[in-house]
């Protein structure tokens, strides 16, 4: 028996932002996702990727980093664990020395 799932009482307006979201996902095959979790997900996937907290927030269209900050780097906390170890790679000089999970002595 296949799950169904059921969104609203009343049948959506076919030219609503929201059945088109639902009918792009059912055609890919993708469950059924709100727009706003869209966002949120392409958000999270930049920041995983690499890019800057910068162009996160222009793209979200936030006016200030410090809010996107907030809202999305507790998402993925290897973003914060990447930037100690290329700023660790920095300050003692290779990437060797800054390998993932490598100690680093701060003493000399």
């Amino acid at each position: 028996m296949a799950s169904r799932v059921i969104i609203s009482s009343k049948p959506l307006p076919r030219s609503s932002p929201r059945f088109t979201s639902l009918w792009l996902a059912y055609l890919a095959g993708l469950p059924p996702i709100r727009l706003h979790g869209m966002r949120h997900g392409a958000a999270s996937l930049m920041l995983a990727a690499g890019v800057e907290m910068k162009v996160v927030k222009e793209t979200l269209g936030h006016t200030s980093s410090a809010f996107t900050a907030d809202t999305y780097t507790s998402v993925y906390p290897q973003v914060a664990t990447a930037a100690a170890e290329k700023t660790a790679a920095l300050l003692f000089g290779g990437e060797d020395q800054a390998a993932p999970g490598k100690l680093i002595s701060m003493r000399s």
